[in-house]
């Protein structure tokens, strides 16, 4: 839990876009010296240039900070991919430029341990008493808590989007999300969606996007890989 004046810095999806989330992490290193809690919201590869750097960057910035992972649908679709053998909702959503960005194959999948361990490691959510970090979403019809009772909606984490659409919600808390792409960060009645689609600067995106909490700043990194 973070304690007291401790600020929580949200990191939207990054989809292997390695100069984009150094040039970010730096940024963010350099405003705020006072040990905030990073929480990174998933998708960390695909689509993206260099996924493995990526990781790699993660996995050392997390050697000096304090630093949440949470899990997104690319990371579990990798996940089943690498412990599961199921390939092809993986390949059909990117995973190709993962996999050959770790000079792999689908019979021969070079993942490194620490890497494997780092995505075994993310959490589906993490929250505190003001605020519920999830990669997609929970269901708007539903409060946080019974979300969390729903084998179901637990089921659903990584790919809701019904809240996006729906505007209204009762959940008791702030919901922070990333997984769907916008054009500028959603700031609605207790919803903060972060994901501005670094990785598709060719659709007219292309902004990786932190907020920094309980201030709801919103800092934005153009895209450094394409």
């Amino acid at each position: 839990m973070p304690k007291p004046d401790q600020h929580i810095i949200a990191i939207g999806d990054i989809h292997g876009c390695a100069k984009s989330a150094a040039a970010m992490l730096h940024r963010l290193d350099d405003k705020y010296q006072d040990d905030p809690i990073y929480v990174f919201m998933g998708d960390y590869t695909d689509r993206g240039p260099n996924a493995p750097k990526v990781i790699d960057r993660l996995i050392a910035f997390d050697d000096n900070h304090e630093c949440i992972f949470l899990r997104g649908n690319h990371d579990q679709m990798l996940l089943e991919a690498y412990e599961d053998n199921k390939w092809d909702l993986w390949l059909g959503n990117g995973g190709d430029s993962t996999l050959e960005q770790y000079e792999s194959t689908p019979q021969d999948f070079d993942l490194p341990e620490e890497h494997y361990q780092f995505f075994k490691n993310t959490e589906l959510y993490w929250q505190t008493e003001d605020y519920f970090f999830v990669h997609g979403g929970i269901s708007p019809d539903l409060t946080v808590e019974e979300n969390l009772q729903s084998d179901y909606e637990r089921s659903q984490f990584l790919w809701q989007r019904d809240h996006v659409y729906s505007r209204k919600n009762r959940w008791e808390k702030t919901v922070v999300f990333a997984h769907t792409p916008v054009k500028e960060p959603i700031v609605d009645d207790n919803m903060i969606g972060i994901d501005t689609g670094c990785v598709y600067k060719h659709r007219g995106f292309g902004i990786l996007t932190a907020v920094v909490l309980p201030d709801e700043e919103f800092i934005e990194q153009e895209c450094l890989d394409f």
